[in-house]
């Protein structure tokens, strides 16, 4: 890094010892499945210096504590060893503990050393409640037991989450006090790992929106844009508050509330709950959406019990559609992505749309090489905020919004301008023109929202999209969307479906559009908005042809099979290859059988080849018996296995001849052993809890 420049210099002299540089983060994030706040707080431990030395014997510790101390989903068995003849070892994981009703006890596990029966004494669980619901990570140290009567290997003797201990809200405000309002947005941009210089102004509100639901309490907003622009980022990495989980996960009894066991779910655990790839949300259960809807409207919800929780919702995903296209046709919305259970009644709860494709991709040219706050003491600030400030009396009393302004637009606008009020002036008001902005950038995002419904909607219930708002000035601003500004479609949308007869035509489609007179001043966007990269024509998105996929299934996911993942890429299949080192185990074996199931299934395939690994302790008879059985059965369907041993293979990957390859990070062997085997998902796989990894699906 080159000299310290002004920020630094600041940042360091009001925050010591809560301050890091972050190029350290980007040189150990590499080659570790570890959240950045887990990284940071051993970098705080060790690296929390502006002392050359000092960093490079703090980085050296980091690496080593690393080495020692966290597990790769490979070294399971390894770890599991240590354990044994050490008598007991500290290990970095994420922990989750689960009840088990017919034993009436409690399991730990964690995530990376593959065992599900850890004993786990009830003071953890009672000082650490989310240990029960999404996990967390921490430090913690395994014993073996040698008790042979027992019916557990290991325990855990001591646990201490990954979080500061103690948090000073008075001199976090107290040291705002020394910052401009730019500087301390740079200040935030540099603590999430971005370098503020290369970005626009209006990008960096942006993500200062990514932030808000972790401020605002019941704050509920959507982002949908190109994929690796980091939506998910804030979730999964940056706080110890917020937990990220997919459609598969959607259930009343995970988010909500579950009868059976009287206890609350997600959201009564989370400062935030976030939907990731949200177009892929599945419901099976109507119930869960209509709970969702009472939960977004007013924090609170009932199902058997009235229950009241705080936990913001986000909802991110992907977009492939072309923007402009999309609001300039009379088809299509911004929601498109959308499953159809999300409807119109959910949209309206959304107090913001961050217009996703105005981010730019993540690349090393963003990231700072520069301090910024460590990311877990950050974190603690808005939480703190979260739970324990409230800045709307403060806004209802500034803002004077327009006429066109109602009901749900007024809530959330004003809750998206308390998240920016929390982010950037913790310790006081806003200047008038930082009040105008913020205003500005709220309406922006809501009106973003209220215009997709009023093109969905045949009639003019969302009709009055024109928001505004009085500025310091007294002008009555009406605030538009840049993207959309222009586009007759979105700002006067046909209502195909109220026209008396099929001659009529739209105003929308005619040659002369209708404007209506104003005297209003129009306000222009907060900054020039990012030009978006050439995305695929909607033509193309009405394809049926077959999409590369790239995405990661999380821990403890359920909904994803070998047929769910696969099966439409192995239509019209005649051959089939499958690369896995570890075909070796009984349960290995059983996935193998599942997966030539699915082959048989959804391809006409007649040969099936496996190439897999093995090493000096492979049982090869046990195994060639159940293999030889499997091949026989395939020889009745017409179908050959051929198997092929390569003791230096690690990759995974499937080949199919119709040019399609499926990368499963874990191979086959992605599911959580099951607690036993007469309980759901023992047997159907798409209910079975997964283990984390990444899936790739491209075509050669």
């Amino acid at each position: 890094m080159s000299e310290l420049d002004h920020l630094d210099t600041k940042l360091i002299a009001t925050f010591d010892g809560r301050v890091v540089r972050k190029d350290l983060l980007h040189r150990i994030k590499k080659g570790t499945n570890v959240p950045t706040f887990v990284l940071e707080f051993l970098l705080a431990r060790f690296c929390a210096s502006d002392d050359q030395a000092e960093i490079d014997a703090g980085m050296e510790a980091v690496l080593a504590t690393l080495q020692d101390n966290y597990v790769r989903p490979d070294e399971a068995n390894a770890a599991q060893s240590k354990v044994a003849t050490k008598g007991s070892h500290r290990f970095i994981d994420k922990v989750h503990v689960r009840y088990v009703e017919k034993e009436k006890r409690h399991w730990a596990s964690l995530e990376n050393f593959n065992s599900q029966r850890i004993a786990i004494g009830e003071k953890f669980y009672r000082d650490n409640d989310r240990l029960l619901e999404g996990g967390i990570w921490a430090e913690v140290t395994l014993t073996h037991n040698d008790i042979e009567e027992d019916n557990y290997a290991f325990y855990i003797e001591d646990l201490r989450p990954i979080q500061l201990s103690r948090f000073d809200f008075s001199r976090y405000t107290a040291g705002r006090g020394e910052f401009t309002r730019d500087e301390w947005l740079d200040a935030i941009m540099r603590s999430v790992g971005l370098e503020p210089s290369k970005l626009s102004h209006r990008t960096k509100l942006h993500y200062v929106a990514r932030l808000a639901p972790l401020v605002e309490p019941n704050y509920n907003y959507i982002e949908l844009g190109p994929r690796g622009t980091g939506k998910s980022y804030f979730f999964s990495e940056f706080s110890p508050y917020a937990t990220l989980i997919s459609g598969g996960q959607a259930t009343k009894a995970t988010l909500f509330y579950n009868n059976a066991r009287r206890k609350v779910g997600l959201v009564g655990y989370w400062d935030t709950v976030a939907f990731d790839e949200v177009g892929g949300i599945k419901v099976r259960d109507p119930d869960t959406i209509q709970i969702m809807k009472d939960f977004m409207a007013n924090g609170r919800f009932s199902r058997g019990a009235e229950v009241i929780a705080d936990a913001s919702l986000s909802f991110v995903g992907n977009i492939d559609l072309s923007v402009q296209q999309v609001v300039n046709s009379t088809e299509y919305d911004l929601f498109q992505p959308l499953p159809p259970e999300l409807d119109l009644a959910v949209m309206d709860r959304f107090a913001a749309y961050i217009p996703g494709w105005e981010m730019p991709k993540n690349s090393s040219a963003f990231l700072t090489n520069r301090y910024g706050f460590i990311t877990d003491f950050l974190a603690e600030a808005f939480h703190y905020q979260f739970k324990h400030t409230n800045r709307y009396e403060e806004v209802s009393r500034r803002a004077r919004l327009g006429k066109a302004v109602e009901g749900r637009d007024e809530k959330g606008i004003k809750k998206t301008v308390c998240a920016f009020l929390k982010v950037l002036h913790p310790n006081g008001p806003p200047s008038d023109q930082e009040f105008d902005e913020y205003v500005t950038y709220a309406i922006e995002c809501r009106r973003r929202v209220k215009e997709q419904m009023n093109k969905r909607k045949p009639d003019d219930e969302f009709a009055r999209i024109d928001l505004s708002f009085i500025n310091s000035a007294g002008d009555d601003v009406v605030v538009f969307c840049p993207e959309s500004k222009d586009a007759i479609a979105t700002q006067q949308p046909a209502r195909r479906r109220l026209r008396r007869n099929e001659n009529e035509v739209a105003p929308s489609e005619s040659g002369e559009p209708q404007v209506q007179p104003s005297s209003k001043v129009n306000a222009p966007p907060v900054a020039e908005p990012v030009v978006s990269p050439p995305t695929p024509s909607i033509a193309a998105a009405e394809s049926s042809a077959l999409k590369e996929q790239h995405f990661t299934i999380l821990y403890g996911d359920t909904g994803h099979s070998y047929e769910s993942i696969m099966g439409d890429y192995l239509r019209g299949a005649k051959a089939v290859v499958i690369e896995d080192p570890y075909i070796r185990m009984p349960h290995q074996i059983h996935n193998f059988v599942r997966f030539c199931e699915t082959v048989l299934r959804f391809s006409v395939a007649k040969s099936i080849t496996l190439i897999t690994g093995y090493d000096d302790k492979t049982q090869f008879a046990d195994i060639a018996e159940k293999l030889e059985e499997l091949k026989q059965s395939l020889l009745e369907m017409d179908v050959v296995l051929a198997i092929e041993l390569n003791s230096k293979m690690h990759d995974r990957e499937i080949r199919i001849d119709n040019g399609w390859t499926i990368k499963i990070g874990r191979g086959l062997d992605f599911y959580q052993k099951p607690s036993g085997w007469f309980e759901v998902g023992s047997h159907d796989l798409s209910l079975r809890k997964c283990l984390e990894t990444k899936v790739d699906i491209f075509h050669a």
